[in-house]
Order: structure tokens, then sequence, then C-alpha cells
């Protein structure tokens, strides 16, 4: 059966928590993903994407999981994909998934397809 999960966040919210605590974004992201959103132009945007990913990837599995073992990255000509690491890759067990992410005005969202196997 597939799966699916969405989350939405404000990106604001990410952008106070980013400025109010120095370890948010390392605790929760890949260093992958802090040295790409940290190169865009509103850092917090970028992130809150991230984040809604994790959290919808969470969602469409069914468990909560490592912020680290769920990473977005972004291919210079593609579209942004997951990696899974650990547990959430041994629960995933090779199905496919995807992964749409979008942002407009002060909200990030993210949608997360996992295929049937």
């Amino acid at each position: 059966m597939a799966r699916i999960g969405t989350d939405i966040e404000q990106i604001s919210r990410i952008e106070a928590a980013l400025g109010r605590t120095p370890r948010f974004a390392t605790r929760l992201f890949t260093a992958g993903e802090c040295a790409y959103c940290d190169e865009r132009g509103r850092p917090a945007q970028h992130y809150a994407a991230r984040f809604c990913a994790k959290e919808a990837f969470a969602k469409a599995l069914g468990v909560p999981l490592s912020w680290q073992e769920v990473e977005v990255v972004r291919a210079p000509d593609g579209p942004p994909t997951l990696h899974v690491h650990g547990t959430a890759a041994a629960l995933l067990a090779d199905r496919p998934v995807r992964l749409s992410l979008s942002h407009a005005g002060d909200y990030a969202m993210a949608v997360v397809l996992i295929e049937d196997e």
C-alpha cells in the first residue's frame, strides 16, 4: 500500500528558532543540508521546507525518526530527493520515495509519497 505524508510550517517560526537557538540547525539538519540552506538568500525558507520534508516522511512511514536519518539532497539540475539512513532506511525497505517541496509567503510545505514495493 502506498503511503503519503504532508507537513506545513511557518518560515518565520523556523527563522526565529535559528536565531534563538544556535544548535537548532545542526541538531535537525545534516551538514549538507545546512550548507545548502546557508548559501541561499533566505536560509530559513529552505530550512523550513526541509523540516517539513522530514516530518512528512515520518508521517508517511508511520513512526518517529531521528532528524539526521532523513536528508533532503538537491542535485544541481534535478529536483530535491530524500536520502534515508539507519533505522529509516531499514523501515523503508527499498521502496521508492517521492518528494515535493514548496514555499510561498511565510509558509513552506512538503508532500512525501512512499510507493509500494
